[in-house]
């Protein structure tokens, strides 16, 4: 057997297309490299960017919002000024009070009432997608299970429609088709942003009925919200829908599907989980969570100068923050590489790392991913992905294209 010699940061380029097509313990041996160095290190052409990569300073930047700002983008590349005149602005690229009365909406809009229906939502969707794939026996479960809980989870608190619902879920499909490293170079308009503009144009039209309609939903109760005595504009609206709709589907199918995928690899785990699946599911939710760590990274822009992690930032210097480093910090987490579901404290990083811009839909994340297992472990059905999951290169998410499944033949045709 051939072993690799051991990576040392020089080895490192971040900022290398090839980098994030390397296998996944290969990147994050990588990491654990550059966790080792006395200072956050510089990399791309040009002023580039600096990666935090250790627990401490990833949670650090993340509530120092003042110092590093989520504006002008989070991503890379950042919006371009003219999407954001077409689209609106996503709150994760806001800041200060504007980001603020926007969050303050959204969390108003949550009401007791509204939360506790969605909490009974949860457990009859999981029940109900469970059910049916037993019935109709597909192959992969991302889109058969992982994709479709999110999904009909926040269409329904958001109420919309069953004769919009598939046409939306093509629409996310397409905007996010290439995250990859591989994507093409974005021309205007783009079928991603196409996609993202008849997504907007759905969810604007919806408003508009429940301004004139109002119902029990999320879109009813946002749009009968105002910042400062305004209301909400249909651009503001469709930003936060598009990111309700993408940020929340898209993490929560990739959490799901590497959980499976945790679960069947590391079967001394899953028969602890299935012994008493009250006592642990927490754990293990949360596990699977910093395992996998589904969002690998966001950016943030200097806004003033500031010392972290042994280097002194200067305004308009952009920093990283890789969760997908931070959630392996050995000096945080013992043995980070095993998945144990046990593990306490678990003080990981994937929702964010604290501060404003802290994940909005992590308890429901947590609620979805919680009422799905147990009906997929709880029962005699046995099921178990077979094969690897097949996995997106990018530097962004850590995204599971497909995952085979199957049901264990030994335990029965449920």
């Amino acid at each position: 057997m051939t072993v690799s010699a051991p990576l040392r940061p020089a080895d490192v380029d971040l900022a290398d297309p090839s980098f994030w097509r390397l296998p996944r313990p290969r990147r994050l041996e990588s990491f654990a490299a550059l966790r080792t160095l006395d200072a956050p290190a510089r990399f791309g052409p040009g002023p580039g960017f600096y990666a935090l990569v250790r627990h401490a300073d990833v949670q650090e930047a993340s509530r120092a919002p003042r110092h590093f700002a989520s504006a002008p983008g989070v991503t890379t590349p950042e919006p371009a000024a003219w999407a954001k005149a077409v689209f609106g602005n996503s709150m994760v690229n806001l800041d200060g009070p504007e980001h603020a009365a926007l969050r303050r909406i959204v969390s108003r809009a949550f009401t007791p009432r509204l939360l506790a229906a969605a909490e009974d939502n949860v457990r009859e969707v999981a029940g109900r997608i469970v059910a049916e794939m037993v019935r109709d026996r597909p192959r992969d479960f991302v889109a058969a299970v992982a994709s479709r809980m999110p999904f009909e989870i926040i269409c329904d608190l958001m109420g919309v429609p069953e004769g919009h619902r598939a046409e939306i879920a093509r629409r996310i499909d397409q905007a996010s088709e290439h995250v990859g490293v591989r994507r093409r170079r974005l021309r205007m308009p783009g079928r991603g942003l196409r996609a993202l503009a008849h997504m907007q144009l759905v969810m604007v039209r919806l408003a508009h009925e429940r301004r004139r309609r109002p119902a029990d939903d999320l879109i009813s109760a946002l749009v009968r919200a105002d910042v400062d005595g305004q209301a909400l504009s249909s651009r503001q609206l469709g930003a936060f829908f598009s990111l309700l709709l993408v940020a929340g589907v898209e993490t929560t199918r990739n959490a799901i599907a590497h959980g499976l995928a945790l679960l069947t690899g590391h079967p001394g785990q899953r028969a602890l989980l299935e012994s008493d699946f009250d006592r642990y599911a927490d754990g293990a939710v949360e596990e699977i969570v910093r395992h996998s760590t589904p969002i690998i990274q966001f950016r943030r822009t200097v806004a003033a100068e500031y010392a972290l992690g042994g280097r002194v930032f200067r305004p308009g210097e952009k920093v990283v923050l890789f969760y997908a480093s931070a959630n392996r910090d050995e000096a945080v987490f013992e043995r980070p590489d095993d998945f144990d579901i046990t593990r306490d404290p678990n003080p990981h990083l994937g929702y964010g790392g604290g501060g404003p811009h802290y994940c909005l839909g992590a308890h429901l994340a947590r609620q979805e991913m919680k009422a799905l297992f147990r009906e997929l472990l709880t029962g005699p059905r046995g099921l178990r992905a077979v094969g690897a999951a097949e996995l997106v290169d990018s530097s962004f998410d850590n995204r599971v294209r497909a995952l085979p499944f199957a049901f264990d033949a030994a335990r029965g045709r449920p």
